[in-house]
């Protein structure tokens, strides 16, 4: 009887191993895959109006929010894909908890970068629909709709991006607390 109950915690430990690996594997291609949207969506974002003759081009790069939001998502892509290769090829000696904490870093700063991004993105997504009549700035949405479309459709594929990196740093700060 004491041979089984031995057995039960390895099963048990080694399953919860197993498991912490496929979810780690898992939500990093998932940040990094929701990175890369967002940031092909922003950059491939632009369209022209014309009104009175005159040409109106509407492109991320002329505003530096939706620049700073850009390179965000694309940095935080690369290092996600960087961070992933490090689990992957980790799976057969195992992370040790020091290796969780460099993840837990890891996580934090890409999670603090994309959301700062996608912050500075929703800010200005938010000037350009609704306007701020105290700056005399005008909402450009209703004019230009295909724009914004694909400019939410990057800030909302950046949010997951966000929930995904969050889980990662929660589940990389508990694997390395424990010894």
């Amino acid at each position: 009887m004491e041979r089984g109950e031995a057995k039960f915690p390895e099963n048990l430990h080694r399953k919860t191993n197993n498991l912490t690996f496929c979810a780690q594997i898992g939500l990093r291609i998932m940040a990094m895959s929701t990175a890369f949207a967002a940031t092909w969506t922003i950059v491939t974002a632009k369209q022209t109006l014309v009104i009175f003759g005159m040409q109106f081009d509407a492109r991320y790069t002329y505003s530096s929010a939706f620049k700073f939001f850009a390179f965000a998502n694309a940095f935080a892509c690369c290092f996600t894909f960087i961070s992933l290769m490090f689990v992957f090829f980790s799976l057969r000696r195992g992370l040790s908890p020091s290796s969780f904490f460099l993840l837990f870093l890891h996580d934090l700063f890409m999670m603090s970068l994309v959301l700062s991004g996608v912050a500075a993105g929703t800010a200005i997504g938010y000037v350009g629909q609704y306007g701020n009549s105290h700056a005399g700035w005008m909402e450009i949405c209703d004019r230009l709709k295909k724009y914004c479309e694909r400019v939410t459709t990057s800030v909302l594929l950046s949010y997951l991006s966000v929930i995904c990196l969050v889980v990662l740093t929660v589940i990389s700060a508990g694997k390395s607390r424990q010894i």
